[in-house]
């Protein structure tokens, strides 16, 4: 095609294609009226492929739209598993002090309970001591009086003191 028959497309296109078809029958020129048909052909073509490129770009849109979608659950997704290991790193530490907390005051209950039970130990100890010089101390009356009785018996019978 020359300069002169390059053309518009689309509607414009279209129209001046079938204008040059109806002027070729008319006159009888089948180079015009090829001419005509070809640019009315080029014109739908380029209408076609304008088409089908708004369709792709509109798809491809949609594409990138639903990618970000994915990505945004994706990092949703991310973020909550994070939440959850935070949420149970938390637990966890809160259950061990707990933890340390019941253990201590176990300690402290088991501590105060040997404590009485040493000074009870002792206080048995201390009991018995007090037994033991007691009976020491009457053992040791109780000998005095045996000496003396036994004294007083070789007083009134000497033969007994041999």
């Amino acid at each position: 095609m020359s300069e002169q028959e390059k053309v518009a497309g689309g509607a414009l296109g279209k129209a001046v294609g079938k204008a040059k078809q109806m002027a070729g029958a008319a006159l009888g020129r089948d180079d015009l009226h090829r001419e005509g048909k070809l640019q009315e052909v080029q014109a739908d073509a380029e209408a076609e492929a304008g088409a089908k490129q708004a369709e792709a770009e509109r798809r491809e849109r949609e594409a990138e739209i639903e990618a970000e979608r994915a990505e945004v659950q994706a990092e949703r997704q991310e973020t909550e598993l994070e939440a959850a290991e935070i949420q149970a790193e938390e637990a966890a530490e809160r259950k061990r002090a707990e933890d340390e907390r019941e253990a201590a005051k176990q300690a402290q209950v088991e501590k105060a309970a040997a404590e009485r039970e040493r000074l009870a130990g002792e206080e048995q100890a201390a009991a018995k001591r007090r037994e033991a010089a007691e009976a020491e101390r009457e053992a040791a009356g109780l000998q005095h009086k045996a000496d003396r009785a036994e004294e007083a018996a070789a007083g009134i019978d000497p033969k007994e003191q041999s």
